[in-house]
This record gives structure tokens, sequence and C-alpha cells, in this order.
């Protein structure tokens, strides 16, 4: 799942339990949609993208600048976790509003497609409560 810095899901996606966190980035940050501003043409994607070790590969980070998102990724072995701590707490809400959800804590769905309908349901009624609504 990708947020913006308030907690609001931009991009949702499931994998299975055995693939790497990495794998997954490249279409969680396609599938974000554009961003409407009031003056000035819509922006595509966000200017920056802060993760944790386990995005920290070199074609991810060639990957992302080519799209003009600059990568605060931290490096394994040189930096601490503690560094993205911040920023990775604005995601951790969001996660356990998803989790509140009771059809989503536990698993009951046996196709992928019900399972990511249902996380949809879940974050747009997120984004309602959170905005306003």
């Amino acid at each position: 799942m990708i947020t913006e810095r308030t907690g609001l899901p931009l991009s949702i996606g499931i994998s299975a339990a055995n693939t790497h966190d990495s794998q997954g980035l490249e279409p969680l940050v396609r599938g974000i949609p554009p961003v409407r501003s009031r003056r000035g043409p819509r922006r595509r994607r966000p200017a920056k993208l802060h993760g944790d070790k386990g995005y920290d590969y070199d074609h991810l980070r060639k990957w992302l600048r080519s799209r003009n998102i600059t990568p605060h990724l931290a490096r394994r072995a040189i930096e601490s976790s503690q560094k993205l701590g911040r920023h990775r707490w604005t995601v951790e809400p969001t996660v356990a509003w998803l989790f509140g959800c009771r059809r989503l804590h536990r698993r009951y769905e046996r196709k992928a497609e019900h399972f990511l309908a249902f996380t949809g349901i879940a974050a747009t009624l997120i984004c309602f409560r959170r905005l306003g609504g």
C-alpha cells in the first residue's frame, strides 16, 4: 500500500505471502492515479517516496529516478531504520484502519480479486471518513 503524508491510501495491491515487498513497488507506483490540482497541470506521480530497507535495490532506485521520483530508502547495513520511523508511522494507522474491518482481518475469500475488491471498499471508506464525509 502506498499512502500520502496524512495516511490516505493512494494505491493498494495484494500479493502472495512468500513474495518480497520490493517486487510489488513498481505496480503500486504505476497504480497511483493523477492528482487534481486547482492550478497548473495535474501531477502524475509523487515527488518523493520513503521506504524501508526492504526496497533498497539499485534497479528500484534507478526506476524511481527515471520517473522523476526521489527515492528516500534506507540502505541495508549502512543506515538504521530509526531515521525513517517518522515517515513510516504515517502508514501504520492506515494498516490498522484496514484491519479494523473484520472481513480483511481474516481472509474469508479464496479468490484474490474478491479480497482486493473488499480492500478497495475499505480504503474508500477510510478516505470518506478522513475527508469529512
